[in-house]
């Protein structure tokens, strides 16, 4: 390898520098975002050298250029990597060099890059998720104009759903003429969102074949279709994770923890994650959660109740979270049925 080679990659332009190896002599260059300019600037780099990267926005073409020159990209940790460059100042200039000089001590904080076929098939749930969220914010604010004159719906399981309608409707004619415009033009809204998240659920049916791996998802506590789709393809391959303690590190289930001296704080779950698998499994725990009663022997229902009393409802869900999470990695390494939990015996001393 005769270089390194950086980019500190924004919107509109990607600042490149590359480092000699031997002689240690840096160029830079600004690179303005068109197809192909990447590969172009990359044409008489040795195959095979790496090009750091990091994980902004808009680096799936960029990663494609790379490769489709012949270098190899080394997508990277941009938090993990301000961290350990620690500079007090921030130019573009300092950033980009600041990742050669990782590479060069070999301390560069690099994550998977998953497949193209498999970025592209990811599109499919993570759109669904956020159709699902905008659908939500409009029933939220339909709900929130019918409270403001006690005129809110109750008594339904579906509080959007074809009985509970025709009463929505009805006190909706009792509300003040521009809300009731508003409020209607919403339900209009929540409609055509409705449809189109039921339009994306069946794409992901039809276009994204069930394997193996998500059918063993699916016998996880909470997990359906969807939820084991968003899990299979943000995990992509399992065996990139040494434990089941770093898949649910990854997935986002495990608290912060700051420790010094004899005191141990656990705090929130952590942030800088995938956050779709974070929220799959998160959406898992509270399907159990409301479905609890029903099956009040299961290991995961024993672990709510049993976290819910002593440290509250949010704390309970990210337990059962982190279960679901470590039992997926079980379930998929080992190629089985998700099974409950052995109970650990414990046998008396006599003392």
């Amino acid at each position: 390898m005769k270089e390194y080679i950086g980019f500190d990659t924004h919107k509109h332009y990607t600042l490149a520098e590359r480092e000699a190896v031997d002689s240690r002599q840096t160029q830079q260059c600004r690179i303005e975002h068109r197809r192909g300019v990447i590969r172009k600037y990359l044409a008489d780099a040795e195959p095979g050298t790496p090009v750091a990267v990091e994980a902004t926005g808009n680096w799936y073409w960029i990663v494609d250029e790379i490769e489709a020159a012949g270098c190899r990209p080394a997508l990277v940790h941009a938090y993990k990597a301000k961290v350990m460059l620690g500079c007090v100042n921030k130019t573009d200039k300092l950033d980009v060099h600041g990742l050669n000089r990782l590479q060069r001590t070999g301390t560069l904080p690099t994550v998977w890059i998953p497949p193209a076929e498999l970025r592209d098939q990811r599109d499919l749930p993570r759109t669904r998720m956020f159709v699902v969220q905008q659908r939500t914010r409009l029933k939220c604010r339909v709900q929130a104009n019918l409270t403001k004159y006690a005129l809110n719906v109750t008594g339904f399981s579906d509080n959007f759903g074809t009985e509970a309608r025709k009463v929505m409707e009805q006190n909706m004619a009792q509300l003040p003429p521009f809300t009731r415009a508003m409020t209607e033009e919403l339900l209009r809204q929540y409609d055509f969102v409705d449809a189109q998240a039921e339009r994306t659920e069946k794409r992901i049916a039809r276009l994204i074949k069930v394997t193996p791996a998500m059918q063993r998802l699916m016998t996880l506590p909470g997990v359906g279709q969807i939820l084991s789709v968003v899990i299979a393809l943000e995990l992509g391959d399992v065996k990139r994770f040494a434990t089941a303690e770093h898949l649910a590190s990854y997935a986002g289930t495990t608290p912060r923890v700051h420790s010094s001296g004899d005191k141990t704080r656990y705090g929130r779950l952590r942030q800088d994650v995938n956050r779709y698998l974070k929220w799959a499994f998160i959406e898992a725990a509270n399907c159990v959660c409301l479905n609890r009663r029903y099956a009040p022997h299961r290991h995961v229902s024993r672990l709510y109740e049993r976290i819910a009393r002593r440290r509250g409802h949010k704390k309970a869900i990210g337990a059962v979270a982190r279960h679901l999470a470590e039992a997926a990695f079980y379930v998929l390494t080992k190629e089985e049925d998700y099974r409950e939990p052995k109970a650990k015996t414990v046998r008396s001393t006599g003392a």
